[in-house]
């Protein structure tokens, strides 16, 4: 079983031991769920903005990234959500795989005649309808961000001019940037 350590901060928030313990309490749990050999770190931000109480977890499963996030009027709802929709997100993942592995069952292929069985579920497909192609030109951070405000984009990709590597910065829900660098 994997293990996870659990970084509780908190903004604009004085995390109490009880409130601490409760979300560490609530992500530990996501163990059970999560198999492999790997240490796992999950984050968990808490805050609050004009009296919401807003939680964030996020847990990188190396590859993949699992996020969710939860506004309520109450901390501990807001962490019981956010841990809710990781699970769901881990779940829908898990399935997919297994899916793509074990292929189709066979209640999904067979489909009876008169058409009042059970039809089965189209699974979401993703279309494509634009291709684009640029040259990644070096640059900071900050002309990234000026050249992202320009275009009236929420992202730009760039070659960050101090690691000569291929980076991300996006305008973040409450108007500050983030900036995604990749680890390899």
């Amino acid at each position: 079983m994997a293990t996870m350590k659990v970084a509780v901060k908190g903004k604009n928030l004085d995390i109490t031991p009880a409130l601490r313990a409760y979300a560490e309490k609530k992500v530990l749990k996501l163990g059970k769920f999560i198999s492999g050999d790997q240490e796992l770190l999950a984050e968990v931000t808490l805050r609050v903005e004009r009296e919401v109480h807003i939680a964030e977890l996020t847990i990188d499963l190396k590859g993949l990234v699992l996020r969710g996030e939860s506004r309520t009027n109450d901390m501990y709802a807001s962490i019981d959500e956010a841990v809710d929709r990781v699970e769901r997100q881990w779940n829908k993942f898990k399935t997919k795989i297994q899916k793509k592995l074990q292929g189709p069952k066979i209640s999904e292929v067979v489909q009876t005649n008169n058409g009042f069985g059970n039809a089965a579920k189209e699974e979401k497909t993703f279309k494509v309808v634009k291709k684009k192609r640029f040259s990644l030109k070096p640059m900071d951070v900050e002309e990234a961000i000026m050249q992202m405000e320009l275009l009236g984009h929420d992202f730009f990709v760039f070659t960050n001019v101090i690691d000569d590597e291929v980076n991300v910065v996006y305008k973040r829900r409450e108007g500050n940037y983030g900036i995604i660098e990749p680890d390899f």
